[in-house]
């Protein structure tokens, strides 16, 4: 195996087992049994999402993730979960449906990593179906200035080790200038070291 592809694989090992952590998965626990109808998936990675969604309310699920060495982890995952869930190995600046194609759009633990967070929020605000909310629990930029200078400083290196993950995203800014209007927005610090912890969670409704 190639070094690229040896970090690749270790590097889903590690985000499986980080973003598996009893406290993320409490927050998970907030925001994903609210999904209803078709639902899209933005950065469903290994799939730690899935025993969280209620099978009774969910007809189907399409997960989107450019991680592909992510995707054994999420199939097997699926299997447990026994719901219907097709996996698209692509990115969400563009995402391949038709406009109003969902009912709900369940975002976790994503915003921080995709390129362009803004275009992608755009898309799925475009494929979102009138009265469709998105769902969303985001790690991002704190409200205190002095856990949001250290954010700043630790970026450069933390996005190089992180595999592009960023401290300090406004994620309420961003949900704002895609159209979106949280109700409600929850926020709030989790255990552990500041810069990493401060979240966002809740809904949001097309403007």
């Amino acid at each position: 195996m190639c070094w690229s592809c040896l970090h690749r694989h270790l590097f889903a090992w590690a985000l499986d087992l980080a973003c598996g952590l009893p406290m993320i998965a409490r927050m998970r626990a907030q925001v994903v049994p609210l999904a209803h109808g078709r639902v899209l998936e933005v950065g469903i990675g290994t799939g730690l999402n899935l025993p969280h969604y209620d099978r009774s309310r969910v007809q189907r699920i399409t997960g989107i993730d450019p991680g592909l060495e992510m995707q054994p982890r999420a199939r097997r995952r699926i299997k447990a979960a026994g719901i219907e869930v097709e996996l698209l190995g692509l990115s969400a600046e563009l995402i391949p449906r038709p406009d109003a194609s969902f009912d709900s759009v369940v975002l976790t633990y994503t915003l921080c990593s995709i390129p362009d967070p803004l275009a992608a929020l755009r898309e799925m605000r475009r494929v979102l179906a009138p009265g469709g909310v998105l769902l969303f629990c985001e790690h991002g930029r704190a409200p205190d200035a002095y856990v949001a200078r250290w954010q700043d400083r630790l970026q450069p290196l933390w996005g190089r080790l992180a595999g592009g993950c960023h401290l300090n995203r406004d994620v309420p800014a961003l949900l704002h200038a895609a159209g979106f209007v949280c109700a409600p927005l929850n926020t709030g610090y989790l255990r552990g070291p500041k810069p990493w912890t401060f979240h966002y969670w809740g809904q949001a409704l097309a403007a």
